[in-house]
């Protein structure tokens, strides 16, 4: 990298004191008042950080902190590499990463959403991941159509090279205004907000998952490289190279993450043996699919933040013998309206022992009364496992899906457990 002219120095030593302060007084991580005061002082702090740097920016609705750390472990086979992982995934926390390791060539960022066309236009990224889009934070966020387009026209003015999963039509058809693309048969288990052509408005056909085509204007799923076998646990590679993956988190989106991880870390010129080898080495990414004990039971924390993240929260939960505790929040990072959540299907929770926490429990509870799944109310996961080992001492194990705020209350409670 270039050397930083001295006011974008100045604007980078204060954002990273600024950072530390935070820490120390235990305020937060600094992610992001970090990147506040930089930008005060040098506002276009973000390009010039961007400068002789290799960066893959990676935006979807969910899972994005989750590929953003497996693309980020995968290139450290190359040397240091700048992220935030952690998940602070504004311009403020890509200035703070950034700043973090100035000499790293190589850097991923989770982005946003809503800011990924200003994030590219200020980074010029060598590469652009898309994994996935639908309904999530409709008070803060645009209509996910009118975002795409936003993310097909942002891609349209840029030379990156973009990795997407071909199975999600509005992700395809963002991707398919980049000049590059390499595509990925990543699954789509939500289809409810893709039913529609994003070019014309015509119904979409889809009659051999993960298949679709629009009759009317001819839009059709772009062919693939990339290839996840679920049934198998297997990554099928552009040269038909079949690779166990043999993951340490569970579940088919997670596959999916590490096939998006293993095309992009391809574009860096790793192999995608030596990628998913790496990538074997996480087991959980920033509090999610840990599991912890206390008072002898253990705890395994899941994210899930809109419908289409409750349903593969579902997918990997433990047999019905083990207790849920769900917990739903609606704060300013979660959406403040929580009719999402008439757009889940809870019914898959009838036969286990289902406890109800989080600001929005009210909500939550009607919710699950509406699809006959008996619940008890709770104020805390300590409170469930007490109620649980006096009433059945046995209790080993308890499955707690919260939503963005509500998950990182529990985790703190916890020590921020990683």
């Amino acid at each position: 990298m270039s050397e930083l002219p001295l006011r974008a120095q100045l604007a980078s030593v204060l954002g990273r004191s600024a950072a530390g302060l935070s820490r120390a007084t235990g305020r937060g991580d600094g992610s992001v008042i970090g990147g506040r005061v930089a930008l005060k002082v040098q506002p276009d702090l973000l390009g010039r950080l961007s400068r002789g740097r290799r960066l893959a920016l990676v935006s979807a609705t969910n899972g994005k902190t989750t590929t953003t750390r497996l693309i980020s472990q995968a290139l450290r086979e190359f040397g240091a590499v700048a992220t935030n992982e952690q998940g602070a995934n504004m311009p403020t926390g890509h200035i703070t990463a950034l700043s973090a390791d100035k000499s790293a060539v190589n850097g991923v960022l989770e982005v946003d959403e809503k800011y990924l066309p200003q994030v590219i236009e200020a980074t010029q990224p060598a590469f652009v991941v898309l994994m996935n889009l639908s309904r999530d934070q409709m008070d803060r966020a645009s209509e996910i159509n009118l975002l795409a387009k936003k993310w097909r026209t942002a891609l349209g003015k840029s030379n990156a090279h973009v990795i997407a999963n071909a199975d999600d039509p509005l992700v395809a058809w963002a991707g398919l205004g980049a000049p590059n693309a390499t595509w990925v048969s990543a699954g789509q288990r939500w289809k409810e907000d893709s039913w529609c052509c994003p070019e014309c408005g015509a119904h979409l056909k889809r009659e051999a998952d993960p298949y679709w085509e629009c009759p009317e204007c001819g839009l059709a799923r772009p062919q693939t490289s990339w290839t996840i076998d679920n049934d198998a646990d297997t990554l099928v590679a552009p040269d038909g190279q079949c690779i166990k993956l043999q993951l340490n988190l569970p579940g088919d989106a997670n596959r999916a993450n590490a096939a998006i991880a293993a095309a992009t870390a391809a574009g860096y010129g790793m192999h995608p043996e030596r990628t998913i080898e790496r990538l074997r080495e996480i087991k959980s990414v920033a509090g999610r699919y840990t599991s912890l004990v206390t008072m002898g039971v253990e705890v395994r924390l899941l994210l899930a933040k809109n419908p289409a993240g409750w349903l593969e929260s579902f997918a990997v939960l433990d047999p019905p013998r083990v207790p849920v505790i769900l917990g739903v929040n609606a704060q300013v990072p979660d959406g403040k309206d929580t009719s999402w959540l008439w757009d889940v299907d809870y019914r898959v929770l009838r036969d286990r022992r289902v406890f109800v926490t989080g600001e929005r429990r009210t909500d939550l509870a009607l919710r699950l009364e509406t699809d006959g799944v008996p619940f008890e109310v709770a104020d805390r996961v300590d409170e469930v496992l007490g109620r649980l080992k006096s009433e059945r001492p046995d209790t080993t194990k308890v499955d707690v899906i919260a939503n963005y705020t509500a998950f990182q209350q529990i985790r703190t409670a916890y020590g921020r457990v990683q």
